[in-house]
């Protein structure tokens, strides 16, 4: 008979330590030991020794103009390509070694577990631009500056995706909540002739797709799935209509590419590599950072949250003590399409550019993945979607290489990158989240 130990993962609010049989554990506990040792394997043959022993890799990290006294952060750093990657290998191995050990001997590493993932993470992503810009120069700050502006949609969508679930709302319809929240900044923002009013419109437009959400999946308990699917279409249907009937007869006037101003904080915005990332941006990246917070807060810290969560994992006995299940739904299904629609205003007045037909280019779905590797939590879905435009910028960065340096990867290949990270991140972890117990599930009150 196998006997019960206790997990050595780390316990949060929303997931505690739960015993698990030592024999259930065993089985899969070579898993992300192989596949560390592989992705170091692959780093060592083909970024350390597929770079040409010639050739350095020009790191920027700092500018010229930046806040650097003393040049306390040295502007281009070249290095040999070939040593850094074989050098950075070689300490994923050491990381994989550690997780071999302490899987086989079912040593209890906690905390120590993720933050060995995580450096081993930045060190492989390290020797891959090492290797793909070996000749050339990577600017670490224009790089990390891109990668915000695209994580802005992905995290107001994943966002939206966390307040739906955490209730017990399966929410497909991100990407029908961005297109409209696109759409309504436009079409409101050239009309009033002010990129602010395109902001207020932008999830009050989103709002039209929450209350259909919220109307079948909460109060006539219709599959949840099928009708989050219905709703995307709908809003791409809908959004395109008026985008060939209206928008593209009158562009001065329902069309116009407006922009938010950016918002410089002085000093900070001069800071070397973060300045520019952090500080000088447009009010929709800096609500960004203040929704995550103030959710993070919300959901975990306050007696509203404890009751979204009783109502997301065990519905009935929320109804027993008082909480409005079906009302509470409602609420987070709603509120969740208004932060989804700021991630839309930032696919048009957030960027500076026009409306166009099925603009979120699928950006909903990879939100929703965001969701799932963020494990449902405000914080993890931002640092998930941090990764996949990180993902989405290097590609852009490695298509403008000049001819002649590099490593010349194909064009057809930088353009499913995103992609594929996005998959093979959720394919490893989404059998190991916890989804909220009753999420999916319609209740009626008895």
């Amino acid at each position: 008979m196998s006997t019960l130990v206790q997990d050595p993962g780390p316990a949060t609010a929303d997931a505690p330590v739960v015993p698990v049989r030592t024999s259930e554990r065993l089985r899969s506990w070579w898993h992300l030991p192989t596949a560390l040792t592989v992705l170091a394997l692959a780093a060592l043959l083909v970024f350390g020794l597929g770079s040409p022993a010639a050739d350095s890799t020009t790191f920027r990290l700092a500018a010229e103009g930046d806040l650097n006294p003393g040049g306390i952060v040295p502007g281009d750093v070249a290095i040999p390509a070939r040593v850094l990657a074989i050098v950075l290998a070689a300490l994923c191995l050491v990381i994989a070694g550690v997780l071999w050990w302490a899987s086989a001997t079912v040593t209890a590493l906690g905390r120590w577990r993720t933050a060995l993932v995580v450096v081993f993470g930045l060190l492989w992503v390290i020797a891959f631009l090492d290797w793909a810009f070996h000749g050339a120069t990577v600017d670490v700050g224009a790089m990390l500056q891109t990668m915000m502006v695209l994580a802005v949609p992905l995290a107001f969508g994943a966002l939206s995706g966390v307040l739906s679930e955490r209730s017990g709302v399966i929410n497909i319809a991100i990407e029908g909540q961005l297109l409209m929240g696109a759409f309504g900044a436009v079409l409101v923002g050239s009309m009033v002739g002010s990129p602010w009013a395109g902001l207020i419109a932008a999830p009050v437009m989103s709002l039209l797709i929450g209350v259909l959400l919220a109307l079948f999946a909460v109060g006539y308990r219709v599959q949840q799935i099928i009708v989050g699917v219905v709703l995307n279409v709908f809003a791409i249907g809908l959004t395109s209509f008026f985008f060939g009937t209206v928008m593209k007869q009158n562009p001065q006037m329902f069309n116009q590419p407006l922009r938010l101003p950016t918002l410089r904080i002085p000093l900070l915005a001069d800071l070397p590599v973060i300045g520019r990332v952090l500080f000088e941006q447009n009010i929709l990246v800096y609500l960004m950072w203040i929704i995550v917070a103030v959710l993070t807060v919300a959901l975990f810290r306050t007696r509203w949250g404890l009751r979204v969560r009783a109502v997301g994992e065990h519905p009935r006995a929320a109804d027993t003590v008082g909480i409005n299940v079906n009302g509470t739904r409602w609420g987070n299904v709603l509120l969740g399409s208004a932060v989804a629609g700021l991630g839309g205003a930032t696919l048009t007045i957030g960027t500076g550019v026009a409306f166009g037909e099925e603009m979120s280019a699928g950006k909903g779905y990879i939100a929703l993945a965001a969701m799932i590797l963020g494990r449902y939590h405000p914080v993890g879905a931002l640092a998930a979607a941090l990764l996949f435009a990180f993902t989405d910028a290097l590609q852009l960065r490695l298509g403008t290489l000049p001819t002649g340096s590099g490593a010349g990867i194909p064009s057809q290949f930088l353009l499913m990158l995103p992609y594929i990270v996005t998959l093979f991140a959720v394919a490893g972890v989404v059998g190991r989240v916890r989804v909220p117990a009753a999420d999916g599930v319609p209740y009626a009150k008895q």
